[in-house]
């Protein structure tokens, strides 16, 4: 039983199982503690409405028929919270969330536990590691969002592939970094003639680069605050271009170097945070559950 499956008041294992997981952090532990919270509103709710409101006659009012039915209102709140309730579970989610620093955006689902030990192998693109019919079904179930996945897979992997055997790491790691940058695609930079710029990392233009530049408002967390900017970025000729001035910035800054040899994407994520590559303090989070989504495994199994 996972923590938050609980459908019964009496079950008590879920309650033990919460106690010994509160210190872990975890997506599931955070929204199961929501849910009991809310739980316990309502029934409060509801047992002042029971002590200012008479039902039926007083024959129906004894002891053991309230005792009863405390345990119905019990199991009402607990079953109207895990249907959704008030909202005031998805509110402590968040709140939640943002004290512990949880990530719990739905990309890649709600993966709980840690991804490196848990790492996800995935088949070579257009290999037959996944069925035709699994591959098709998961298509179909994720709609438009699968087919633009699909598709901004398909143009960039053969570049991804080349500058990941550089990299030495595997190269869906790369194809979900620019996934998460550019929203599949659909964010890529653009130049002022509306031309593309093939920077599917975001990587900016300092000083010493001397290429082409495209313009951009990107957010940047200062001390823990989202900060707007309009910042210069590096502009490409060719999406090969950009992934191989992706693996020499990893390979050659000495932030990066436990970027190359990553096999997990934890790892990986983490690797990149590390060295900086981001401001956001839920980027490492982000990141590998793009690279373990069933979007990107989708996609490359299709």
């Amino acid at each position: 039983m996972q923590i938050g499956s609980q459908d019964s008041i009496f079950d008590m294992g879920s309650f033990n199982k919460l106690r010994q997981m509160q210190d872990q952090k975890s997506p599931e532990a955070i929204k199961a503690v929501a849910q009991q919270f809310e739980a316990l509103f309502v029934q409060m709710v509801m047992k002042q409405m029971r002590e200012s409101t008479t039902f039926g006659a007083p024959a129906f009012d004894g002891e053991q028929a309230g005792f009863f039915r405390g345990l119905a209102d019990q199991q009402l709140s607990l079953n109207m919270s895990k249907a959704g309730g008030f909202g005031l579970a998805k509110a402590l989610e968040r709140q939640l969330s943002r004290s512990q620093g949880v990530d719990m955006s739905e990309e890649g689902g709600s993966t709980a536990g840690d991804p490196v030990k848990h790492p996800i192998i995935y088949p070579p693109r257009g290999a037959q590691g996944v069925a035709p019919a699994q591959a098709t079904d998961a298509a179909a179930s994720a709609g438009g969002a699968s087919a633009s996945a699909n598709g901004f897979v398909d143009k960039i992997w053969d570049a991804a592939s080349r500058a990941a055997q550089d990299l030495d790491v595997p190269a869906h790691f790369l194809v979900g970094h620019a996934a998460l940058e550019t929203g599949w695609g659909k964010g890529e930079i653009r130049k002022a003639d509306g031309s593309p710029s093939y920077n599917l990392f975001n990587i900016k233009a300092g000083g010493d680069w001397k290429g082409a530049v495209a313009e951009a408002s990107t957010v940047e967390y200062e001390n823990g605050t989202a900060v707007r900017k309009v910042e210069r970025f590096r502009a490409y000729a060719s999406y090969d271009e950009a992934f191989a001035d992706y693996a020499k910035l990893l390979q050659n800054s000495p932030r990066y170097a436990t970027v190359s040899g990553q096999q997990t994407a934890d790892g990986f994520a983490r690797a990149l945070t590390k060295g900086g590559y981001a401001t956001d303090p839920m980027y490492a989070g982000k990141l590998a559950r793009v690279i373990g989504g069933n979007t990107l495994r989708t996609a490359l199994a299709s």
